[in-house]
C-alpha cells in the first residue's frame, strides 16, 4: 500500500509530511506504518517502516532524527544526524543545517512542524497536555530565534491529535491550568458529570499565536476518531489493546 502523507500549504517549499498509518508493514494492533521503536513492534519492521519514511522524505534512513520523548520543554539544538540523540530526553528539534530529517512520534499528541524558510531554519515538536502547559511550544520558538529565525515569519502547523469532542479529563487537568492561567477555562468544555473535554490543538494554536508565529494553523484531523488512518493512546486503552503505534511527523531543509 502506499505511503498517505499530510503536508500543509503553508510549510511549502519544504519537504514534510505527517505520515498516517498507511503504507506501512507492521501487522496487529501496529498495522500499517508504526515508526515507534518504543512500542511492542518487531524492531526489524519498525526499520523498514522508517526507511520508507526516509524515502519519502528524500533521504537515507540515517538522515532521521529523533529525541527520547519525555513531555517535557527541552528542545535539542541539531547539527548533523547523530543516533546518540535518541538517548536526549527532549521533545522538541531544530536545526539550520540541511543534513538532519527532524522527526517526533506521536499517537494523540500533536505534532508540530514550524518553518522559517527566509532564515532556513526549522523545528519539529511534540506537545501533550503537559509538555504544552509547560511550555514547549514557546522553548522550540527561542530555540529557532536562537539559531536567527524571527518569529513574525515562523510558520507553525499543528498535525493530527486528538480533537477536544473525544478528549475527556478530569478536574484535576483543569485546576493544573488554571493554576498558570485562569483564561485557559476557555479550552474546557463541560462533559458528562465531573468530567471535561480539553481542546488541545486550541490551547496549541493559541500559544504559538501569543508567542508571535506568523501563522499557525490545525491540520483538522482527529487521530481518535479516524482509526482507519491514525493511531491512538486513548483508542487503544478503550479498546483494551495491548498497545498501540506511532505515528511520524518529520520535516527537513
Amino acid at each position: 500500500m502506499t505511503l498517505e502523507i499530510l503536508t500543509a500549504d503553508a510549510l511549502t517549499p519544504l519537504r514534510h509530511g505527517f505520515f498516517t498509518r498507511r503504507g506501512g508493514a507492521s501487522s496487529g494492533v501496529f498495522a500499517g506504518l508504526n515508526c515507534g521503536g518504543g512500542s511492542g513492534d518487531q524492531s526489524e519492521i519498525v526499520a523498514i517502516n522508517r526507511a520508507r519514511v526516509a524515502q519519502a522524505m528524500d533521504a537515507p534512513p540515517e538522515a532521521l532524527t529523533g529525541v527520547h520523548q519525555v513531555h517535557s520543554a527541552n528542545v535539542a539544538t541539531v547539527a548533523a544526524p547523530d543516533p546518540a540523540l535518541r538517548e536526549t530526553r527532549a521533545d522538541a528539534l531544530v536545526t539550520d543545517r540541511p543534513g538532519p530529517v527532524l522527526t517526533v512520534l506521536t499517537a494523540d499528541c500533536m505534532p508540530v512542524l514550524l518553518a522559517d524558510p527566509q532564515a532556513g531554519v526549522i523545528g519539529a515538536a511534540h506537545a501533550g497536555w503537559r509538555g504544552a502547559l509547560d511550555g514547549v511550544l514557546g522553548a522550540t520558538l527561542d530555540a529557532m530565534e536562537g539559531l536567527g529565525a524571527e518569529r513574525a515569519r515562523i510558520t507553525a502547523v499543528i498535525g493530527p491529535c486528538i480533537s477536544q469532542r473525544a478528549y475527556e479529563v478530569g478536574p484535576e487537568l483543569l485546576d493544573a491550568f488554571l493554576a498558570e492561567d485562569p483564561e485557559s477555562a476557555r479550552f474546557f468544555a463541560n462533559g458528562e458529570g465531573d468530567r471535561y473535554l480539553f481542546d488541545l490543538p486550541g490551547f496549541g494554536l493559541a500559544q504559538l499565536r501569543a508567542g508571535g508565529v506568523g501563522l499557525a494553523e490545525w491540520t483538522r484531523h482527529c487521530t481518535y476518531s479516524r482509526p482507519e488512518l491514525f493511531y491512538s493512546y486513548r483508542r487503544s486503552v478503550h479498546e483494551g489493546a495491548a498497545d498501540y503505534g506511532r505515528l511520524i511527523a518529520a520535516i527537513r531543509l
